[in-house]
């Protein structure tokens, strides 16, 4: 039997370390969490320096169950659970989890860190073990009480307030405010006309453009030329002018490489770059530091991917300087290590950047072993951690001024003479401008250049742009909005909660997530507050260094927030959700209102219920007035005998009784296409033609909701070869053109109708 047991967190993770330890070792994984506070109020107990109240995580008892096993027949237990407060924490629960069955007498448990999986960082950290860190514990406990009280009763608040199933979180709060406050900038922005003027040349065969700077020996500024008649007179005053060239100042620039990875800067490169999300690229990433097998055993790929660090081990630094030394020329390399500051005020925990486990494991090398995103967030991961430790990218810069009549126009060029780090890596910026790289010709002060045009270009100013996930993510980090390592799941929380939407990959708050918002920044204004909750998350890191002790930060948290929440109680939910609106209604003249619905925010009479008009938010009287319901001539309703009207709905427009709510019939206001094909379940309906609420077209049977059988791909009255059921589909791939398939997943028949478009022809040849 083994005396030694390793638990990790990851299954995957296991595998790997068990085959650098050998017999000696078990290595078992706890799947994550293994405990969690219980899921009711009184988890938290403010009364009792805030007890917590833990429950097993029922998925995982199963793990917990062959860990406690397992820890009867060894005599030494590794603590190796992931190396930040949640791993620290997890240790801690199973520590408590074994001391409570009393297992641990005679036995050793100690924990473990190790950055990257790698046979040599794994048996260092087993030669090096240590204590549990009780400050980091702390801290992670701190951080999940205080969720848990924001979320335990804040989230009831708005379910009285607003509307049932809504949530607010200590941090994704304030990120949600982030989002509605520029959607207030964006709608408040009112654009601006300005004018440049800009003058064509050419020298040779080389053309250029220059842009007018000065005008009567003043600067000109963004609005000096605001109209076109101000634009048509600057051109009128230029006009006829020769263009004389006059200063030319001439500069060497540098462009140093970007700092390796930290979890926030590889969220927003793979954002930008990869189009990855960031939850998606933290996935990833963790496959990537588990480890795969790469054709030499299985190995981990990059250090550990939640940190703030910038730092790289000097043993890295090295290799990646030999690297460069082998690979590019002698001016690639610097003459010294290049070192870089952290911008974090806490670096997690004192890691390292995230890098290679080995500068040596180049991408395409081990391209084969990996999925595309894989490769590709490692490929860049491995270009900018060679990128930093290469020398400065070099230009020459060249401005011109050329003078026409008492106009200066400036010319500006840039010429890369070193790639330096360029030749393996470029940062992305968002909502960048395009840098002016033009290449100009050789020019001499003095000379006169021929005046091709000199034209006027018409702008407006532009709001500013809405959040992506990068340039989120780059805002939290700036205001210090919880951790690096969170900020994936904040993302998640808004979208999921239906807060915000991505709208050509940029956030836009729906309705519901602006009514919590307004509700939280004008009742509980403190706790959206950005400096507020940068200041906590200071507190957070006291606490993991050993700086502070949690209860007081706890109590000083707690004492105004239950405070503010007994005095919120009596807000009426009409305070919150409705809008008065100068505007009387077109039916009764009494005033209207913006109200909050399940569906949204519309319009709406004060006088309901004696007086129902309503329309939607952004249509006017007159256009909601043209879809007024209209009576279906020469038909009754066929439930309760009513007239029927066409109404515009949700998603369009449809047949609906007068008499409703009493009664709720409705029916497509345009006749299903009947395929004739006999519904193979209830087999006395037929299949029609339907449309989701996305405009995807589906069969389903014409009794619904007598019958609910459906399919995605038209049918065909053929029944299945294989499995006998009666109908038969038709569908349509890239990869394997038109065929036939039966709708039953369990039976797997198809057959090929027509092949994919290209395949005809190489059958032909």
């Amino acid at each position: 039997m083994p005396s030694s047991l390793l638990i990790v967190e990851s299954p995957s993770k296991a595998k790997t370390l068990k085959k650098y330890l050998g017999g000696d070792f078990e290595v078992l994984a706890s799947y994550g969490h293994v405990r969690d506070l219980v899921p009711k109020n009184g988890a938290v107990d403010p009364e009792k320096d805030f007890a917590m109240k833990y429950q097993l995580i029922a998925k995982n008892s199963k793990h917990v169950d062959a860990i406690v096993s397992a820890v009867r027949d060894a005599e030494h237990i590794y603590l190796a659970t992931d190396p930040d407060r949640e791993g620290e924490a997890i240790s801690w629960h199973l520590l408590q989890i074994l001391e409570g069955k009393k297992l641990l007498k005679g036995k050793t448990a100690q924990r473990v860190v190790f950055h990257e999986i790698t046979k040599n960082a794994v048996l260092d950290a087993i030669g090096h073990p240590r204590d549990i860190s009780q400050p980091l514990v702390d801290a992670q406990q701190a951080r999940r009480a205080l969720d848990y009280l924001v979320g335990f009763n804040l989230s009831p608040l708005l379910w009285k307030k607003i509307r049932r199933g809504l949530s607010a979180g200590r941090v994704q709060s304030p990120a949600l405010r982030l989002i509605c406050e520029r959607e207030l900038e964006i709608r408040a922005f009112e654009s601006q006309e300005y004018w440049t003027v800009h003058l064509a040349s050419h020298k040779g065969r080389t053309k250029f453009s220059a842009k007018l700077t000065q005008l009567g020996g003043q600067k000109l500024e963004q609005f000096d030329i605001a109209t076109e008649a101000a634009q048509q007179d600057v051109l009128a005053r230029l006009a006829g002018h020769p263009a004389v060239v006059g200063a030319i100042e001439k500069k060497k620039k540098t462009r140093n490489p970007a700092a390796p990875f930290t979890t926030s800067t590889l969220q927003q490169e793979a954002v930008r770059k990869l189009g990855m999300t960031t939850d998606r690229t933290m996935r990833t990433a963790q496959q990537l530091y588990e480890g795969m097998d790469v054709g030499q055993g299985t190995v981990g790929l990059i250090t550990y991917m939640r940190t703030d660090s910038v730092a790289l081990a000097a043993e890295a630094v090295t290799e990646i300087r030999h690297y460069i030394e082998n690979t590019f020329d002698a001016a690639s390399l610097p003459k010294n290590p290049v070192a870089f500051k952290n911008k974090a005020k806490n670096a997690q925990e004192a890691h390292e950047a995230i890098r290679p486990t080995s500068i040596y494991r180049t991408p395409e090398s081990v391209k084969p072993f990996l999925t595309a995103d894989q490769f590709k967030l490692y490929e860049m991961i491995w270009k900018r951690t060679l990128a930093c430790q290469m020398a400065p990218a070099k230009f020459d810069t060249t401005s011109v001024d050329i003078n026409v009549g008492d106009g200066v126009f400036r010319a500006t060029g840039q010429v890369l003479v070193f790639a330096g780090f360029l030749a393996v890596y470029e940062e992305d910026v968002d909502d960048a401008e395009d840098e002016d790289n033009a290449k100009l010709p050789l020019l001499e002060e003095g000379e006169t250049l021929p005046v091709d045009a000199i034209t006027g270009e018409q702008h407006f100013t532009q709001p500013p742009p809405r959040f992506s996930e990068a340039s989120l993510v780059k805002a939290l980090e700036e205001f210090g909005i919880g951790r690096p390592s969170t900020y994936a799941s904040i993302i998640s929380t808004l979208k999921d909660r239906e807060y915000v939407v991505l709208d050509k990959k940029r956030f836009l708050p729906t309705d519901t997530g602006e009514i919590v918002n307004k509700f939280l920044t004008e009742h509980f204004g403190q706790y959206v507050d950005y400096h507020f909750t940068a200041k906590l998350e200071d507190q957070l890191d006291d606490i993991a260094s050993g700086g502070r002790p949690w209860v007081p930060v706890m109590d000083s948290f707690w004492k105004g927030f239950s405070k503010q929440l007994a005095e919120k109680e009596g807000i009426s939910r009409a305070e919150i959700t409705t809008e008065s609106l100068d505007e009387a209604c077109p039916k009764c003249s009494k005033p209207l209102q913006i109200k909050f619905g399940k569906r949204g925010r519309f319009i709406a009479c004060t006088g309901y219920p004696d007086c129902d008009y309503t329309r939607n938010i952004g249509e006017t009287a007159e256009s909601a007035a043209a879809d007024e319901p209209t009576v279906v001539e020469g038909r009754s309703c066929p439930e309760c005998g009513g007239e029927l009207h066409i109404k515009k709905g949700r998603y369009g427009k449809f047949i609906g009784c007068a008499n409703y709510p009493k009664c709720k019939h409705i029916e497509p206001l345009e006749k299903p296409r009947d395929t004739g094909v006999a519904c193979p379940e209830c087999k006395t309906g037929s299949l029609i033609e339907r449309k989701s609420r996305y405009g995807k077209l589906f069969y389903s049977c014409n009794t619904y909701p007598k019958c609910k059988y459906a399919t995605w791909n038209p049918p065909v009255a053929e029944p299945c070869p294989k499995c006998h059921w009666p109908i038969l589909t038709i569908k349509t791939t890239k990869r394997r053109g038109t065929e036939k398939v039966c709708p039953q997943k369990e039976c797997g028949y198809s057959e090929v109708i027509a092949p994919p478009e290209g395949k005809e022809e190489k059958v032909a040849e």
